[in-house]
């Protein structure tokens, strides 16, 4: 799974904020804000990779066991699928 071409993240005012781009915008009208953990899992999930290689990557990072990190992760996933901005 990966994040769908045609969105990106900016830097507004010190906040991530995902952002279409192009005919993302008929995807998804709208922005999310990411705070700094949204913002590591958005860069994990830039290239084709599965939750349990993005959970590795967490636990490397973080301080956070694994179980933890893996609930994270698949509710930072799900709330991509409810906007429609993953491929699986």
């Amino acid at each position: 799974m990966k994040i769908k071409k045609g969105f990106t993240v900016r830097n507004i005012a010190g906040s991530d904020i995902v952002v279409p781009v192009g005919n993302a915008e008929k995807i998804f009208n709208g922005m999310i804000t990411l705070n700094e953990s949204g913002a590591f899992f958005w860069n994990a999930l830039l290239k084709d990779t599965t939750v349990d290689e993005v959970v590795k990557k967490v636990t490397s990072e973080y301080d956070v066991d694994e179980e933890r990190a893996k609930a994270d992760v698949e509710k930072f996933i799900e709330q991509l699928r409810e906007n429609n901005l993953i491929e699986e």
